[in-house]
């Protein structure tokens, strides 16, 4: 076994620099969700330059391949990553800079692609040492609902064969390249986004008595409804609300007839989830009745709280400890932040796990979803080589 780890370290150095390569290209077109069609293009000839047998148009971009070793009915792993940027506009100044205007790979969606295809080479290489079948999951809309690990899903994606366990990992600039985090149990929150629009009467901004102000009103509810995680949630638990676009399209002497708010709200306990959204519907409508006005509030249901398996979890602590050393897993907390790895891992074991990418030194340090996000490219080869052992290991895990 020592010996395949060490070939699999020696692949993940010998195929770096041509990932990486192809990281660059990825991240230099990226593409919306359900939209990635050059995307789906591109992971599909990679699979057919190495012989690996896959299926494209799955939940409309989405691609399934398989890679198989002896008596491959023995057990199946399931490996995932999401392909769809985000609408950002860029502002690295590097020669793979999005060349889609509003459109940037600000999550790391492209190393999650361009890893698992290193992943894909070297299990693909080494096919005659392991028993069981690798699945080979390449995901459209990971930031857009209903999200795509849902879609796929219901497509039959975790059918013929059906995967024993899954894998996903995902980028995390809190650690540094060469590393990686794991947690068991409960990791990433659930998520519902909130739709308010506040109703009153409108009129000259210099008489207010005359109108129903919709802006003073919305502005009460903000502020009311952070009681709601100060006075209500369980502390012990996480709980977030946050507004990020309020709309008073008036003017500075003109009062407009409605208001129109959005925002999140995120946890970790269902029931909680369910009550809370009854919570702020009344508290909402109460306060804009309260001050003459109406109020219509609407929620679009989100992604599930992400549970990671624990045996599957601790095992690939080990598993991860084994190819990294001690020094470099490391356990993650709570995160407010969501995914809909979530699905996956509803309906099969699974360990949801992030991979390092900072490096101070060279100035990659931008948080996720920034105009500066970036990588360093080394993460890459920790990346494909951990996630092709921990494959091979679970295959041997009974």
């Amino acid at each position: 076994m020592e010996s395949i780890k060490n070939i699999i370290k020696q692949l993940a150095q010998e195929y770096l620099p041509g990932i990486i390569s192809l990281r660059r290209r990825i991240h230099s077109n990226p593409e919306l969700a359900f939209e990635e069609f050059e995307t789906s293009e591109l992971v599909t000839g990679f699979l057919k330059d190495n012989s690996i047998e896959f299926q494209k148009g799955v939940a409309k971009t989405g691609v399934v391949a398989l890679i198989k070793g002896r008596n491959p009915e023995k057990k199946t792993v399931a490996l995932r990553a999401d392909m769809d940027a985000l609408p950002i506009i860029e502002l690295n100044d590097v020669d793979y800079k999005s060349k889609n205007p509003g459109k940037m790979h600000a999550c790391g969606h492209d190393v999650h692609i361009s890893s698992l295809l290193g992943t894909a080479k070297i299990l693909n290489s080494i096919s005659e040492k392991f028993e069981g079948t690798i699945k080979l999951i390449f995901q459209p809309s990971e930031e857009k609902y209903p999200g795509g690990a849902k879609v796929m899903i219901e497509e039959g994606v975790l059918e013929n064969p059906a995967p024993d366990v899954i894998f996903g990992q995902h980028v995390y600039p809190e650690l540094d390249a060469g590393m990686v985090g794991m947690k068991g149990g409960k990791y990433m929150a659930s998520t519902d986004e909130i739709f308010i629009t506040v109703i009153g009467k409108g009129g000259h901004g210099a008489i207010p008595q005359k109108n129903i102000d919709p802006v003073l009103i919305a502005s009460h509810i903000i502020v009311a409804l952070q009681q709601i995680v100060s006075r209500n949630a369980n502390p012990a638990m996480p709980t977030v609300l946050s507004f990020g676009r309020v709309v008073a399209d008036g003017q500075t002497n003109v009062i407009p007839d409605e208001v129109k708010m959005a925002g999140i709200m995120r946890t970790f306990d269902e029931t909680w989830r369910a009550e809370m959204q009854i919570r702020i519907k009344t508290m909402a409508h109460s306060i804009a009745e309260s001050m003459g006005g109406t109020c219509e509030v609407e929620f679009d249901k989100g992604y599930p709280v992400l549970i990671n398996n624990e045996y599957v979890t601790e095992n690939a602590r080990k598993i991860a400890t084994e190819f990294l050393g001690e020094e470099n897993v490391v356990n993650l907390e709570l995160r407010t932040t969501a995914e809909d790895f979530a699905y996956f891992t509803q309906k099969i074991p699974g360990c949801f796990y992030r991979l390092g990418i900072r490096n101070v030194e060279k100035g990659i340090d931008s948080n996720l979803h920034t105009a500066t996000f970036d990588v360093d490219e080394s993460s890459l080869e920790t990346g494909m080589g951990l996630m092709a052992w921990l494959a091979y290991r679970e295959l041997l895990n009974k």
